[in-house]
């Protein structure tokens, strides 16, 4: 049985404060939540309504007999949920440990790296193209929307219990990427036409802010800037949907 005092702690992550002191991050939703058990996060809590738990045993039998599950009221999970229409299941994951000195030893063709992207929407959405497209290594510099906000958590659709990311990105960390033979691209509304963009064999593509655009600090290391030509009279593309065009063109 969960005391009111575990439902008034988990309920608590739902704050950044309380995220970042306790090192964990509730994800809700079935498919969510599935994809984070079959990850490498490490599981602290299943919590689910009484009514998913009848009417989900399927779902709930096949899960780890090890991993404590907890069935509550309607009115007991509406204190955990972060959505308008809740599905009943929520989990508490700890968040892996941020070894930001692996960057160094990075050896893919493609890294995306997130530059000030603020809008949880826009920052879970890019991550969802990101594990689509195969690239499983994001930089996120220092004023990124925190990645276990449960607006980006749901925005990725579980692609974030797939990725590798690093927090707090400095340009210090990429030049160190650069000096291994990695090529630094900003997408940017004035740059090369990125269908004739010749890929090297080692790019960094960088997706910004799209009030401000790239910061001068990356735009300063930059190798390349890429723009996707329009064809019609919209000023601009959301950045969620112009990293999709672009992930499409370097990963082929």
């Amino acid at each position: 049985m969960l005391s009111k005092n575990e439902l008034k702690y988990y309920s608590s992550l739902l704050k950044k404060k309380n995220r970042q002191e306790e090192k964990k991050f509730l994800a809700e939703g079935k498919k969510i939540v599935a994809e984070g058990l079959r990850s490498n996060y490490v599981c602290e809590i299943l919590i689910v309504t009484n009514d998913f738990y009848e009417s989900e045993q399927s779902f709930i039998k096949n899960i780890d007999s090890n991993l404590r599950i907890e069935s509550v009221t309607n009115l007991e999970f509406h204190k955990l949920k972060d959505t308008v229409n809740p599905q009943g299941i929520a989990a508490v994951f700890a968040e892996p440990k941020d070894e930001k000195n692996k960057i160094q030893n990075l050896d893919e063709e493609i890294i995306c790296c997130l530059d000030e992207i603020s809008a949880p929407g826009n920052l879970g959405t890019i991550m969802r193209n990101c594990d689509w497209f195969g690239i499983s290594k994001i930089l996120l510099t220092e004023n990124c929307a925190e990645i276990y906000n449960p607006k980006v958590v749901r925005a990725s659709m579980g692609s974030l219990f797939h990725l590798e990311c690093f927090n707090k990105i400095k340009p210090a960390d990429i030049e160190k990427l650069k000096s291994k033979g990695y090529k630094l691209l900003c997408a940017d509304l004035n740059g090369e036409n990125l269908f004739e963009y010749e890929r090297n064999n080692k790019n960094i593509i960088v997706f910004s802010n799209e009030a401000n655009g790239p910061s001068a600090e990356i735009l300063n290391i930059s190798d390349t800037k890429l723009t996707i030509p329009s064809f019609g009279k919209a000023e601009s593309l959301n950045v969620a949907s112009a990293s999709a065009v672009i992930l499409s063109c370097l990963v082929r």
